[in-house]
C-alpha cells in the first residue's frame, strides 16, 4: 500500500508539473501576441521559407514544364522588390513552334488569349512550395489559364517586412502589372488561399471602390478576420487558443485592441462588386468552415429584410418586443429560402448560391475533394 501511494503521489507531481509548464507556455504565447513584432511572425510565418534555399530563377526544379514559367520581379510604389512567377496557359504553351529563349515576349499574347488567375498564397512557405506548384499546374492545364503568383514582401526572395497594408500594396502592384501588360480586368480571376483570402478581399474591395470589376474572386478556406481566427483557432485541432482568456475579465478585449494585422474580410464585403465563390472543407482544422458561413451571410444580408436586435442591457424585453423580433427572423428565413438555391452533392458536399444584380455569390462546402470543375463552370474558364 505505501508503494501504491508513493506511485500515485509521484504521478500527481508529474501531472502538476506538466500542467504548470503548459500554463507558462500558454501565457508566453498570449503575451507574444500582444507585441507587433511577434504578432507578425505568428500571423505570416514568413520566416518558414519552404523549400529551403529555393532557386526561383529555375522553376523547372520544382515541377513546372521547361521554358513555361517566367521568374521576374515587381517594384511596388513604396520601392519594395517582389518575387513573382508568370506561368503560361496550356493552349498558348503547346502552340509555340519552338522553345523560346525570351519568355517575356510571350506575356502580352498569353494575357490576351486566355484568362489569368492572380494567385495569393497562405502564410509560410514560398511560391515554389510543392503544394502551390501543383495548383499552378492544375490551373494552367485544367482551366487553360495563365497564372501570376507572387511572394509578398518579407516572403521568399521579396524585400521588406509583411503588414496588412504592405500585402495589399503588393497585390495591387501585381494586378497593375497584368493590366499594363495587356490583360483586361474582366479576364483576371483573383484567387486566394487562407491568408491569401484576406489579401484577395482587400484588393477586390479596393477595385470595387474604383469601379473596376475583375472576372471574379475565389476565396479558399477564408476567414472573416484575424481576430475571429484567434477566437476560433484550436491548437492541433483540439485545444481552443483563446477560450481560457474568457475567464479573465477584459483579457480578450485587450488582445483584440493590440491586434495590428486585422485583415477584416467581413468589413470588405460591402465594397466587393465582382462575383464571389467561397470554398471550404468542412473538416478544416485551422480555419473552421463557420467563417465561410459568416462571409456568405454578409454578402446575402443586403437582400434580406432588416433585423433590429434591441440593446438588451439590464432591461427585460416585453412580449411585444420578443414577438416583433421573432417575426423579423422568420421573414428573413423565408426570404433567404426564396433567394438562395441549395444543392446537396452526394459524396462531395453542398452548394449555396444566389444572384445579386449581374453577379453571383456561391458557397461550396466539401467533405473531401477539390472544387476545380465547379469554379471552371462558374467563371467560364
Amino acid at each position: 500500500m505505501p508503494g501504491l501511494l508513493s506511485t500515485l503521489e509521484s504521478g500527481f507531481v508529474r501531472f502538476r508539473s506538466c500542467v504548470s509548464i503548459a500554463a507558462v507556455g500558454y501565457a508566453a504565447l498570449i503575451t507574444l501576441l500582444c507585441f507587433p513584432y511577434f504578432q507578425a511572425h505568428l500571423v505570416y510565418l514568413n520566416a518558414v521559407r519552404l523549400p529551403f534555399s529555393a532557386d526561383f530563377t529555375t522553376p523547372e526544379k520544382y515541377g513546372l514544364a521547361p521554358n513555361r514559367t517566367l521568374n521576374f520581379r515587381l517594384t511596388t510604389p513604396d520601392s519594395e522588390s517582389i518575387g513573382a512567377w508568370f506561368v503560361l496557359n496550356d493552349q498558348h504553351y503547346q502552340s509555340l513552334p519552338s522553345i523560346p529563349q525570351d519568355l517575356s515576349s510571350l506575356i502580352q499574347p498569353a494575357l490576351q488569349s486566355r484568362p489569368t488567375v492572380l494567385f495569393f498564397h497562405g502564410n509560410a512557405a514560398t511560391r515554389a512550395f510543392k503544394v502551390r506548384v501543383a495548383i499552378y499546374q492544375a490551373l494552367t492545364t485544367r482551366w487553360n489559364a495563365n497564372v501570376l503568383a507572387i511572394d509578398y514582401r518579407g516572403f521568399a526572395d521579396s524585400t521588406g517586412k509583411p503588414s496588412e497594408a504592405g500585402l495589399t500594396t503588393d497585390a495591387r502592384t501585381a494586378w497593375n502589372w497584368l493590366v499594363e501588360n495587356g490583360a483586361r480586368s474582366e479576364d483576371i480571376l483573383i484567387m486566394g488561399h487562407s491568408l491569401g483570402t484576406g489579401v484577395s478581399s482587400q484588393l477586390a474591395a479596393q477595385l470595387g471602390d474604383e469601379g473596376i470589376t475583375p472576372r471574379g474572386v475565389i476565396l479558399c478556406s477564408p476567414f472573416s478576420s484575424i481576430r475571429e481566427v484567434l477566437e476560433s483557432y484550436h491548437l492541433f485541432g483540439m485545444v481552443p487558443l483563446m477560450k481560457p482568456l474568457h475567464l479573465l475579465p477584459g483579457a480578450t478585449q485587450l488582445v483584440s485592441r493590440v491586434l495590428v494585422h486585422k485583415f477584416d474580410s467581413l468589413k470588405a464585403v460591402k465594397n466587393i462588386t465582382a462575383s464571389v465563390l467561397i470554398a471550404h472543407a468542412e473538416d478544416d482544422w485551422d480555419i473552421p468552415s463557420s467563417h465561410s458561413d459568416v462571409l456568405f451571410q454578409a454578402y446575402l444580408d443586403p437582400l434580406l429584410p432588416d433585423l433590429n436586435v434591441p440593446d438588451f442591457g439590464p432591461k427585460v424585453l416585453s412580449a411585444e418586443e420578443w414577438n416583433h423580433m421573432a417575426e423579423q427572423r422568420k421573414a428573413r428565413q423565408v426570404k433567404r429560402a426564396e433567394i438562395v438555391e441549395h444543392t446537396e452533392v452526394p459524396h462531395f458536399g453542398s452548394l449555396d448560391e444566389f444572384e445579386q444584380g449581374d453577379r453571383t455569390v456561391t458557397l461550396v462546402k466539401t467533405h473531401k475533394g477539390g472544387v476545380q470543375d465547379i469554379v471552371k463552370k462558374k467563371f467560364n474558364m
